[in-house]
């Protein structure tokens, strides 16, 4: 793509997506509705066998029943050994190596590939997909700099030319208490919107391997800024995402932040620690904070809450969901518990439905770079130490380089 991302990604083209996610969940519920008696199964390609692919990913997908998972494709070969036992499958094709998803997409025999694996390799697993004629489901966040960003946007736009389903995996954008919420919210519930605030604060991610080897580096990928993006992008973006959608999609104008690595770790480059102030139009300011330490006794997961003249949203990952407000604005919402479970599910059930009634809308692809964006606008604000404007960022032509000396392809 030769055009910059500035011209193709513009504040303007956000604007006119505004209530994406809602318009998402309409398109959702009408291939539930219309793909329900749809019984061929999709010869799914799954790319990643870590834990998530394991304890989550991968179960959904073999438990729907619309599936079959024909190919396993990851770095490390005992990772497709321990995802074959855990679910029990018996693949026609496994793939190992840096190329490992190359070479399971060239392989050809699917229909469909799910990519779990580090965000740092989204966008040419994407690219590869779509260039072979398959459906893509997408874990977040779509990439790690703005290039992979105006990456996954092409492929995602060729996607829908080419009639092919490109689903991104937010599990909120599919909860129907978060749905029903930010819908009020944009319908006016909360009157003149004021400010808000966003906080992520968890023990963090564990390490995966001890010794010094590039093989260890790649186990412990979370730890690896170009790998995972940072805390900011990988993990924090589920916030950052609650956040967008509530500001129906308009990015912000500019970011100022800091952050930093506070305690003894011997491995990996990422901060542990973000405090940022995103700066919308209207004066309207959002706070952001996260953090990946073990903080006794302080409220942690994934939290929002927005400010109006007339109520507040408060919603909370694997929580409570409700707007606080008048007779016109309350709203009781609910908990969404096991969100991490059943928000992959809806996506999953939604995903194979899609490709049955041939809905190549894609919807998600918008506001999931988006969203993407603007946590790449706070990582560019905390790391230069100085307030970064939108436009800045989004011409961005920096790439995040991995070192992969040493591993083979």
């Amino acid at each position: 793509m030769n055009t910059p991302i500035g011209s193709s990604i513009s504040r303007r083209r956000f604007i006119a997506h505004t209530g994406l996610g809602l318009a998402a969940a309409s398109t959702i519920s009408r291939a539930i509705a219309q793909g329900s008696v749809a019984n061929s199964r999709i010869r799914l390609g799954l790319i990643g066998c870590g834990d998530r692919s394991q304890m989550i990913i991968g179960p959904l997908f073999k438990e729907h029943g619309g599936y079959e998972i024909v190919a396993l494709a990851d770095y490390f070969e005992d990772q497709i050994k321990t995802t074959v036992e855990k679910l029990q499958l018996t693949p026609k094709r496994t793939f190992t190596g840096l190329q490992c998803a190359e070479k399971m997409i060239a392989a050809g025999g699917l229909d469909a590939v799910a990519i779990i694996s580090p965000p740092y390799f989204h966008p040419p697993q994407a690219r590869a997909a779509v260039a072979a004629g398959l459906h893509v489901y997408l874990a977040k966040p779509v990439a790690v700099d703005v290039p992979g960003c105006q990456s996954i946007q092409a492929t995602g736009e060729l996607a829908r030319k080419k009639g092919l389903v490109f689903l991104v995996d937010f599990q909120t954008r599919a909860n129907d208490l978060f749905i029903e919420a930010i819908r009020r919210v944009h319908a006016g519930a909360l009157g003149e919107m004021c400010f808000g605030e966003a906080t992520n604060h968890v023990d963090g991610p564990p390490q995966k391997a001890t010794s010094g080897t590039p093989e260890a580096h790649l186990r412990n990928w979370l730890w690896d800024r170009a790998l995972s993006g940072e805390m900011v992008i990988e993990q924090n973006i589920h916030v950052i995402d609650v956040m967008s959608w509530a500001m129906k999609e308009m990015p912000p104008l500019r970011c100022t932040g800091t952050g930093g690595l506070k305690g003894r770790r011997e491995f990996g480059d990422t901060w542990n620690h973000f405090q940022l102030l995103f700066e919308y139009p209207n004066n309207v300011g959002i706070t952001f904070s996260s953090r990946q330490w073990k903080m006794h006794g302080t409220p942690g997961g994934f939290l929002n809450r927005m400010f109006g003249t007339n109520g507040v949203l408060s919603t909370a990952y694997g929580g409570e969901v409700l707007i606080r407000g008048g007779v016109d604005s309350f709203y009781r919402g609910g908990k969404t518990d096991s969100l991490g479970k059943f928000g992959p599910g809806t996506n999953i059930k939604s995903f194979h439905s899609m490709v049955h009634i041939k809905d190549a809308a894609n919807v998600t692809l918008e506001s999931s770079v988006n969203s993407n964006l603007i946590a790449i606008l706070g990582r560019t604000a905390a790391r230069n130490g100085r307030t970064t404007t939108w436009d800045e960022v989004i011409r961005s032509k920096e790439r995040m380089e991995a070192d992969l000396s040493g591993l083979h392809a």
